[in-house]
């Protein structure tokens, strides 16, 4: 069973349907999408099965996928993320357009945020993929701007820095939300790596990054510098 049944997960989903948590998870969505009230363990559980023989696929369903993204319930388009996720030994620079679309359907930070790693993955296997990347960050859509800031995320030391700089730089002066998160994630989680790095970027940018950039960005600075000081002091 190297390809999933969309009928036969969908079935297994809807027959544990928590009306009472698909209200509160509409809800924290801001009213955008429909839920069946899945948890994610229980939807990570339920789908493992169907995921179990993955490994000796070799090719992408994307008749499965589209049937996911079509579906009102959003845990079905978590259900695809997860299912692209088990197959990122065979994702390659081919997987960027149709992700892409995925990306600009139903878009929110939920999906988004799992899309990121995918294109990551690839473009860290196909370095070739980096221009693309830079061209999302100029992107018009900024969920597209979103996954190009921190399709690095967990890197560490394997992160392009100058691509992470060029990508962070043209977006620079933005008064989008999502955005300004993003770098502050992005320089965050790097901090973790390198936070030489982060806090010599944070000072050339300051005058252009969005408060919120630098806020998110130094967390992990300022509690390192924190523990340090407490340290010293007794």
């Amino acid at each position: 069973m190297s390809k999933p049944s969309f009928a036969a997960i969908l079935a297994d989903l809807q027959v544990r349907t928590d009306t009472e948590k698909a209200a509160a998870m509409r809800r924290y969505m801001r009213d955008q999408f429909d839920f069946l009230g899945i948890p994610t363990p229980l939807r990570k559980s339920l789908t493992k099965p169907y995921f179990a023989e993955l490994r000796t696929a070799r090719d992408i369903d994307w008749e499965f996928v589209d049937s996911c993204w079509r579906c009102p319930y959003r845990e079905l388009q978590y259900v695809a993320v997860g299912y692209l996720a088990s197959l990122t030994h065979i994702l390659g620079p081919d997987d960027v357009a149709p992700i892409k679309r995925l990306a600009q359907a139903k878009s929110w930070w939920d999906t988004i945020d799992g899309l990121d790693r995918l294109v990551g993955d690839i473009a860290l296997a196909h370095p070739q993929v980096n221009d693309t990347l830079l061209e999302w960050s100029t992107d018009d859509d900024f969920w597209l701007r979103r996954i190009a800031i921190d399709h690095q995320l967990q890197r560490k030391d394997r992160t392009d820095t100058e691509l992470l700089e060029r990508i962070i730089v043209n977006n620079l002066g933005q008064q989008e939300f999502f955005v300004n998160k993003a770098i502050g994630w992005a320089l965050r989680e790097y901090s973790k790596t390198d936070p030489e790095w982060v806090r010599s970027f944070i000072d050339r940018y300051r005058d252009r990054l969005a408060p919120l950039s630098i806020r998110e960005g130094a967390k992990h600075l300022q509690q390192t510098q924190h523990r340090r000081e407490g340290h010293n002091n007794s």
